[in-house]
């Protein structure tokens, strides 16, 4: 089991930024590199979104419309952390943030971390 631990989450106003860290700890035997890797988001009462997902170096990462622009995923793969840089945020960031990992070629979702709260105040 992939284990996934996000921190950096908070409480910021309009305009704002955060950045979020992921700490993967792979299946024993295995590879960060080999991960396939995402930030999702749940706000109350909405379907969990696809934030930003980051595969290998020559695939350019994926993000969601209404954060392009303002957010940046990156991984550290000599330190098994993700990282989401979150600018200019608006009160429509405000969710629950998740990391997830799968295998590479996947939607990046097999496995999750307990999520961090961001909250924007207008």
């Amino acid at each position: 089991q992939v284990q996934l631990v996000e921190s950096g989450g908070g409480s910021v106003q309009a305009g704002g930024s955060l950045k979020l860290s992921c700490a993967v700890s792979p299946v024993s035997g295995d590879r960060y590199i080999h991960y396939c890797m995402a930030w999702f988001r749940q706000a109350p009462g909405k379907e969990r979104e696809k934030v930003a997902t980051i595969r290998t170096p020559s695939i350019p990462p994926y993000y969601h419309d209404s954060v392009k622009g303002r957010f940046t995923v990156s991984r550290d793969n000599a330190k098994n952390m993700l990282f989401l840089e979150m600018n200019d945020l608006k009160p429509e960031d405000s969710a629950v943030y998740y990391c997830a990992a799968g295998p590479l070629g996947t939607s990046c979702s097999n496995y999750w971390g307990q999520g961090t709260q961001v909250t924007v105040s207008s």
